[in-house]
């Protein structure tokens, strides 16, 4: 489980609101006190593409897997994570320092869900999200053990595919 230490390596912000989904490893939220809307993409995390794009194409070919069982997947994995949080409910970002945007500027980080549990864990675990290693992140170990269980257990997504 990831540690919430607050130390010079992370910026939290505690006033987060969500407000809409993007996929299964994308969230829109809002700061309550500025009224700014974020884009966040989960910290080390990769769910499946929820449309045609160049992505799913890449996808298709390095995973042997048809594009419509990609999307299929990517919509499971959405539908697992709105049962996690809800709209409106007030969540906390943990961003690493080194890696608070991506390249297309969505905010990087952790979400710590209001009983303390952390959605980027909870979605590896559940095996609806993979590790996502093209970007640095301090928990990839972490997420790649609890991604090796998640799939010997045939949990989520790998209970319909071996691959994702």
């Amino acid at each position: 489980m990831m540690q919430n230490n607050a130390n010079e390596m992370t910026i939290q912000n505690n006033l987060l609101k969500v407000t809409r989904f993007v996929d299964g490893d994308g969230i829109i939220l809002k700061d309550i006190i500025t009224k700014k809307e974020i884009e966040v993409r989960f910290l080390g995390i990769d769910a499946p593409e929820m449309s045609y794009c160049n992505k799913i194409k890449k996808d298709e070919k390095e995973l042997h897997l048809p594009a419509a069982l990609l999307i299929k997947l990517g919509y499971l994995s959405l539908n697992f994570l709105k049962d996690q949080i809800s709209l409106g409910e007030i969540c906390t970002l943990v961003q690493e320092k080194n890696n608070l945007v991506d390249k297309y500027g969505r905010q990087l980080g952790y979400l710590i869900l209001s009983d303390g549990r952390v959605l980027n864990e909870i979605m590896i675990k559940e095996g609806y999200a993979k590790p996502y290693n093209e970007v640095f992140c301090e928990n990839l170990p972490i997420y790649q053990a609890l991604n090796l269980q998640a799939k010997n257990s045939l949990k989520g997504l790998y209970s319909l595919v071996n691959i994702f």
